[in-house]
């Protein structure tokens, strides 16, 4: 058994407390035990698990594995911490707000000997997944992908990494990407911002990425890829999953663990986070956004 501390227990760190507590049967999330939670707050037990410092989280024996749900400006330092003491880490997207702290943590997880897994459960929907078959195979000749949501509370960093699920799905679709142009629009009185971001795909197609924020503002996501005799302006809908997202990422996370995930696959993922994180933070100097 391994043992697991969880960090933050807001929405996404209650909800790993849970599918640590009731995994499904039969894979590799069955050997996870969570030993606690690390809170600023003080709090009784969360579902009958005991708050502990970050202290003794670092220096337990039992505790091999971090969980980090936190805002996305202390991602960097718990990751840096709970590697510094040889601990596997699991973070929520981003891992850090710079692409060279991210390259550093992944050194040092290298360093370490330990698995660095970002989650990016927005690859893992149905929806998505309808979508990639879609455009598989496929001959972009241009795109967009639009989304708009209600204001992000304080510590979530500028829009380029806390939307970087949107970027993380272009170059999931689309393969390596550059950014040719970024301009960044706000009304602080009106609680307003709206980031958009020309991209090229390898073979200079371009793409439009927008993000745009503002308190009251529906969730939405829209496209419009156009291929050679087709377009798509609809995410196709898709029914809902039977193993939810994040147990889907905790189960891939063990399997990494387990050493059940090839050399390829991580190499393929660590290129793919990375290379989304750079260009975000080209987004942002383009932005001229500190």
């Amino acid at each position: 058994m391994l043992g697991a501390v969880v960090v933050g227990v807001g929405t996404a760190g209650a909800v790993r407390i849970r599918d640590m507590l009731t995994p499904p049967a039969g894979n590799a999330a069955e050997k996870l035990t969570v030993q606690g939670f690390i809170s600023r707050r003080k709090l009784d037990a969360h579902q009958d698990v005991k708050q502990i410092s970050a202290e003794e989280a670092v220096s337990r024996e039992d505790i091999h594995a971090a969980f980090i749900c936190t805002e996305n400006d202390s991602h960097e330092d718990f990751v840096r911490m709970f590697l510094q003491a040889g601990k596997h880490v699991c973070v929520e997207y981003p891992m850090a707000l710079s692409y060279q702290a991210a390259v550093q943590l992944w050194d040092l997880a290298q360093k370490k000997g330990v698995v660095l897994h970002e989650e990016h459960i927005e690859l893992l929907t149905e929806d998505y997944k309808q979508l990639k078959k879609e455009v598989e195979g496929k001959t972009l000749l241009e795109g967009s992908l639009h989304f708009a949501g209600g204001a992000l509370k304080p510590g979530f960093g500028f829009l380029a990494f806390s939307g970087i699920a949107r970027l993380s799905w272009l170059a999931d679709l689309f393969g390596e990407l550059s950014v040719s142009a970024a301009t960044f629009e706000e009304d602080a009185e009106q609680g307003y911002s709206k980031m958009t971001a020309q991209l090229l795909t390898s073979d200079s197609k371009p793409l439009t990425w927008i993000e745009e924020r503002q308190a009251g503002l529906p969730r939405t996501k829209k496209i419009n890829f156009v291929f050679d005799g087709f377009t798509l302006t609809q995410i196709p809908p898709a029914p809902r999953g039977t193993v939810g997202l994040f147990m889907q990422d905790l189960i891939h996370f063990s399997a990494k663990l387990s050493g059940q995930v090839s050399t390829e696959e991580l190499d393929r993922e660590r290129v793919r986070i990375l290379h989304c994180l750079g260009l975000a933070q080209k987004i942002q100097e383009l932005c001229k956004v500190k």
